[in-house]
């Protein structure tokens, strides 16, 4: 109907192929199209074989169902589904073989030639890929082209060995998922290393991250569906998830035996969080000190925590909104934010402390200490908001250093620390843009080789430092600066 080449729907009934919803819907639409003769059918014993009800996604090979809105378990007794998906990927292999020059030769002339740009009056290729939106998929984009531009983390999973999620005839060829296969032969370390495989080799102008959402989808239930999500909170599940992945292993592979050999991440660094170590705790994980002290009798209470990120509230004397003519009173600034993380703060009556010596309920102080930093900081700042009715949205600006964001004065014993152990530097900034958590949409700065870059889903553009510090941060994502001269450029 639209004549769009992008995201292909297969009716498996009728065979027509349409596209899916996250281009126009007309997939969709002929579902809802056919619906409209079979209300007043008088035989509801045939409705099962006219409905158009079930479809298949022509690149993943998903089966999914538009009367339950969700895809498809099982197949039929015949196995008439595996079926399609085979002739499906046969045809794309035998498509694949007789064009490949002609794609070769398209991507030289045109892909490469629109990604040009020009780095201090020389003409040079930019590398960078977007990631196509799926339909308010924004959040999940922002977080993950952050994540692989934090050197050290991404390339520990570009090395990971791939994972054949399939056997017999289709083996060697590419991977898809079904859950009739079950939960065991989904993997979010696989589809994650995938991702971020496609993304800086500049071969195509964006990548789209459906199998990866199709995973998160199984495992993530909390971001089912297509309205907008928290990107932070997508974060956070998304690193659990994977700490626990890595963990576990998988087709009986322990993840985990590679980060044990790996050099840079050493037993000393490690951070564990629910379990053994992982990746995720050792380039991410922290030590927090958390002091309780009661206002009755002095009793002092001592706990550690262990953190992936942290989450500063924005200070309440700054979340007044100033129009763009008035420009008095104070900037807020990320120091400010930390400064009132770690102060000491005296718990409200809802937070009453239980003390032991006391035996009861009293008031009581609260103060953060920062025990261990990790190589990167990853800061959260709380700009949602629950009033009576609704979550706002604090529009403050934040001012951060793009370099050399001191934590010494943060940690608990600053005295142990070397004179550039606490030195951090910015590599990426997610941003919402608009007024609510459920709706706006999102983007994200990052620093690959020296220059930044804009991510806006699909398109990528070059930028420069003083539009990232302008930015209304949300997350910040900062890298432990290395203290030894001969040591890789971040």
């Amino acid at each position: 109907v639209c004549r769009s080449n992008k995201s292909p729907w297969v009716c498996l009934t009728c065979s027509s192929v349409h596209c899916g919803r996250y281009v126009n819907g007309h997939a969709k639409k002929h579902y809802e199209d056919a619906q409209i003769p079979m209300t007043n059918h008088k035989k509801p014993e045939k409705q099962e074989k006219v409905q158009h009800t079930v479809c298949m996604d022509c690149s993943s090979y998903s089966t999914y169902c538009y009367r339950c809105d969700d895809f498809v378990v099982n197949d039929t007794k015949l196995g008439l589904v595996q079926k399609v998906r085979e002739h499906l990927q046969n045809l794309e292999n035998s498509a694949f073989t007789s064009d490949r020059h002609r794609k070769r030769k398209l991507l030289e002339n045109s892909s490469l030639n629109s990604k040009l740009l020009k780095v201090n009056g020389s003409t040079t290729a930019l590398c960078a890929t977007g990631l196509r939106n799926l339909g308010n998929t924004c959040f999940m984009n922002a977080i993950l082209q952050s994540l692989s531009n934090i050197q050290q983390f991404c390339c520990y999973f570009k090395e990971l060995p791939a994972v054949e999620l399939r056997n017999g005839k289709t083996a060697g060829r590419r991977t898809y998922h079904t859950r009739s296969q079950g939960d065991n032969n989904v993997s979010l370390v696989e589809e994650f290393r995938k991702t971020l495989c496609a993304l800086w080799q500049g071969s195509q102008t964006a990548f789209s991250p459906e199998s990866l959402f199709y995973v998160v989808w199984k495992i993530m239930p909390n971001f089912r569906g297509y309205q907008q999500q928290d990107a932070h909170e997508f974060m956070r599940y998304l690193l659990d998830h994977l700490h626990l992945e890595l963990q576990g292993g998988f087709n009986g592979v322990s993840r985990s035996v590679i980060l044990q050999e790996n050099s840079n991440l050493s037993a000393s660094n490690k951070c564990c969080i629910n379990g053994a170590s992982t990746v995720v705790t050792a380039i991410f994980g922290g030590i927090l000190q958390n002091e309780v002290n009661c206002l009755i009798c002095g009793t002092e209470s001592r706990k550690f925590d262990p953190f992936l990120d942290l989450s500063l509230d924005i200070p309440s004397q700054f979340r007044n909104k100033r129009t763009k003519n008035q420009e008095s009173g104070p900037m807020c600034t990320l120091r400010d934010c930390l400064r009132s993380f770690t102060d000491l703060e005296e718990l409200d009556e809802t937070e009453l402390y239980m003390c032991h010596k006391c035996k009861k309920k009293q008031k009581s102080t609260k103060k953060f200490w920062i025990q261990k930093l990790p190589k990167v900081l990853c800061l959260h700042l709380k700009r949602f908001h629950w009033t009576a009715y609704l979550r706002n949205k604090v529009d403050t600006y934040v001012e951060f250093p793009l370099r050399g964001l001191d934590m010494k004065c943060y940690l608990l014993e600053p005295e142990n620390s070397g004179p550039e152990s606490c030195l951090y530097d910015l590599v990426a900034v997610v941003v919402h843009h608009g007024s609510g958590v459920g709706s706006g949409h999102y983007t994200a700065y990052a620093a690959h080789e020296g220059r930044w870059f804009h991510f806006n889903d699909s398109t990528v553009t070059l930028t420069d430092e003083e539009t990232v510090g302008k930015a209304k941060a949300y997350i910040l994502f900062y890298v432990e600066r290395q203290a030894k001269p001969g040591a890789e450029k971040l």
